[in-house]
């Protein structure tokens, strides 16, 4: 074995900068996820409606009509689900809002973070479970999501995986 030293190179592949701005290399998605479309297209007609699921025996009957978003109401006088923390203005719960709840319990899982009582839960294998659980997210909205939430979902995984990598050894 030689004693001759090989050079190593770190490329920062992150698209945004430590204040949150796109990176130069990087604009020409924030372009294109702006940009007008070229030219409509002409509209397909609807599909058809898919036929209702079957409901299981012994369960209640489903009320009629179902639930669409935006209705004042559920089918049967209950009021929509209201989530603490939203509003109507803000449109409710965001893509971001999946991905940080989805996220949440990595840094207690790798024992970064602590538990109400205290105590560390370290478990590596439950965080790898979550953070693959946020690639299959990924792969699974590819070509659906703004360019702005690609780069968050990315940026994420890039940076649990390097903590999970740190704390595996």
């Amino acid at each position: 074995m030689s004693n001759e030293k090989k050079e190593i190179k770190v490329n920062d592949k992150r698209m945004f900068t430590p204040d949150g701005v796109l990176k130069e290399e990087y604009r020409f998605l924030d372009e294109k996820s702006t940009a007008p479309p070229a030219s409509p297209e002409p509209e397909a007609p609807p599909p058809p409606p898919p036929a209702a699921p079957r409901q299981p025996e012994g369960w209640p009957p489903e009320p009629a009509g179902g639930y669409e978003p935006g209705m004042s109401e559920m089918p049967g006088g209950a009021p929509p689900l209201d989530l603490p923390g939203t509003s109507p203005e803000m449109g409710g719960p965001s893509f971001y809002d999946l991905v940080a709840m989805m996220a949440e319990p990595v840094p207690i899982y790798l024992g970064d973070a602590r538990l109400p009582d205290g105590q560390v839960a370290t478990d590596l294998e439950m965080a790898r479970l979550h953070i693959d659980l946020l690639d299959v997210l990924r792969q699974k909205t590819a070509g659906n999501l703004t360019a702005q939430e690609r780069a968050f979902l990315e940026d994420l995984l890039y940076r649990l995986r390097v903590r999970y990598v740190q704390k595996r050894g």
